[in-house]
């Protein structure tokens, strides 16, 4: 590529509006890579023209955060829980696509809250063993 070639793809890409930055901070040790990888496939295939890059960070005491631009959107230990995966494209939705319509992630909201109802009551008995320190990290 001639540097005339070099500077005019540059000007292009100067002139293109920026998309979002979505991160996936992951725990190796924990071997959360392949939960990492699938969200990071559907997030690619949900806002396919909306987002510019997903970007795996591979981290270590039990981490699992996600970050749009910078600010976190989701923090594993902070939640106690990992996020649903319909959770996490509404928040990034919220943020960069207002408008846009999710299609069977995008509940009827009077079914969902009388849902959140009854499954709040249903989980508050159960184990969730999505809390618990990864053994390896815990050192």
């Amino acid at each position: 590529m001639s540097t005339t070639q070099s500077t005019q793809t540059v000007e292009k890409d100067a002139a293109k509006p920026r998309l979002p930055r979505v991160s996936i901070e992951y725990c190796t040790q924990c071997r959360w890579v392949l939960r990492a990888g699938w969200m990071a496939q559907e997030l690619l295939i949900t806002f396919s023209t909306s987002l510019g890059e997903v970007a795996l960070i591979p981290g270590s005491n039990a981490v699992f955060k996600v970050h749009l631009d910078g600010e976190p959107i989701w923090d594993r230990k902070q939640a106690g829980r990992f996020p649903e995966l319909k959770e996490l494209k509404t928040l990034i939705r919220n943020k960069i696509a207002p408008d846009m319509n999710l299609g069977h992630s995008d509940a009827d909201k009077k079914n969902e809250s009388a849902k959140a109802t009854t499954t709040n009551a249903t989980n508050n008995n159960s184990d969730n063993k999505t809390t618990e320190e990864c053994k390896d990290c815990a050192s």
